[in-house]
């Protein structure tokens, strides 16, 4: 299955001092968003974390939402990776049921963690196109394996909807946001689908 995913890929090749400079400054990027959350992040402030000029950022990411993507992507990366390899139940190696709901709450979780970094990325509050097609094919794929029929990529992309920023907006910024209950609801949801 792995082969036919479309996944966030390693950037291009580079030169070493490039892929230096790429790595510092994401590094940099990634502190400052911990230290001062995503709105506290511009291009002069990565720069000066990273202790180069301004123009290095601007050359390497060319905007503050292609800086915020890139951050994004290296979590995207590492999500992936613990799908495709990592430990069962989100890994291979468990049940498809099993699979799936871990899927869902990992999913779920690590909207809440990203959701203001989502947001600087996308625009809209959405993952980019790669991320989100390597997720529906995977639902597809669990969904096929829990003997689903009908129209798997609608059904897929309609799972992982409320999972998404867009839908869980409202609520976000709750310090009593209801994580067990969405994925509660979550959980019912996809249990629905996988009966029918």
């Amino acid at each position: 299955m792995a082969d036919l995913l479309p996944l966030l890929g390693d950037p291009q090749p580079e030169r070493s001092d490039a892929a230096r400079n790429r790595a510092l400054l994401l590094g940099a990027a990634r502190a400052l968003v911990s230290r001062c959350g995503v709105d506290g992040i511009t291009m002069d402030a990565v720069a000066a974390e990273a202790g180069v000029g301004k123009g290095t950022v601007f050359r390497r990411f060319a905007s503050r939402e292609g800086l915020m993507t890139a951050v994004l992507d290296d979590s995207e990366r590492a999500w992936q990776a613990a799908v495709i390899s990592g430990e069962p139940p989100l890994g291979p190696g468990a049940p498809p049921w099993e699979r799936l709901v871990a899927l869902g709450r990992s999913r779920l979780e690590t909207t809440l963690v990203h959701a203001d970094l989502i947001r600087a990325a996308g625009g809209f509050g959405v993952r980019s196109q790669p991320a989100h097609a390597f997720t529906v094919l995977h639902v597809r794929h669990l969904l096929r394996e829990l003997g689903v029929t009908g129209d798997l990529p609608m059904l897929a992309t309609a799972l992982l909807a409320p999972l998404e920023v867009p839908l869980l907006d409202p609520d976000l910024h709750r310090a009593d946001f209801p994580v067990e209950r969405v994925v509660a609801s979550w959980t019912d949801l996809a249990r629905r689908i996988v009966a029918d």
